[in-house]
């Protein structure tokens, strides 16, 4: 009997310590995971030129990325989709970086001259496509930097390839965290969030260049539509 009982009490134990041990795995699974970038959404997103018969062009941004608190450095998918029934022809995707927020590099993608930049931004990309089929979508990486003392904001318009249309506009729309963390190895940053600095004092967000030539949140696609001009902050500049 007293063999038995030892038995059944090893057998518990063991089976309590794997029990834990697949509970912690799973924990440390979804930590491992928890980095990664959200799903898509097309937040801060508007139509503005009327696109080709039966043509729907949209753009989808992750829900949540990080940045390393070290180097600034921070990734993001950008998601050009045609969720028509026809063909799109030549287009283009334009990525473009305000205030802390810069972009450095999209894979396979031209950088905008600093004279064609749009007012209130500081750095551009120009993604061309020659046909973006029926249903189909096409996601480049974005390499880019964000200086947590600031604000944060990205811009995704779409239009043809001479740029004289533009069929939407997603943005600029910030990135950003209401609880900084400068003591971790990095910042999580939530799509459509306005991002509180980190630098003391932070309670006044510091802009880096004229009010007018940053549209907030929601603002950007409103106008766009209102004032019925195909990229109402584009109007003064256009990329080659």
């Amino acid at each position: 009997m007293s063999s038995h009982r030892k038995r059944g009490r090893t057998t518990a134990i063991t089976g309590s310590l794997v029990a834990a041990s697949f509970s912690a795995a799973l924990i440390l699974s979804g930590t491992a995971g928890a980095d990664d970038q959200g799903p898509g959404s097309d937040k801060g997103g508007k139509a503005v030129d009327k696109a080709p018969a039966g043509v729907e062009l949209t753009t989808l941004l992750p829900e949540k990325i990080s940045v390393d608190n070290d180097s600034e450095k921070m990734a993001v998918t950008a998601t050009v989709k045609n969720e028509g029934a026809q063909d799109s022809g030549p287009v283009k995707l334009l990525v473009v970086g305000f205030d802390g927020l810069t972009v450095t590099n999209v894979e396979g993608c031209s950088a905008i001259p600093e004279s064609d930049l749009p007012e209130g931004s500081n750095s551009g990309f120009a993604c061309s496509l020659d046909n973006l089929a029926a249903g189909a979508s096409k996601s480049y990486d974005v390499d880019a930097t964000y200086d947590l003392s600031k604000t944060g904001k990205i811009c995704l318009p779409v239009q043809n390839s001479d740029g004289t249309k533009t069929f939407w506009q997603q943005g600029p729309v910030p990135f950003g965290t209401t609880n900084p963390s400068p003591n971790a190895p990095a910042t999580p940053l939530l799509l459509g969030t306005d991002n509180k600095p980190v630098a003391p004092g932070g309670d006044e967000l510091p802009r880096t260049g004229p009010v007018r030539d940053v549209l907030p949140l929601g603002a950007a696609g409103a106008a766009l539509v209102v004032a019925g001009a195909a990229g109402l902050w584009w109007s003064r500049r256009q990329p080659a």
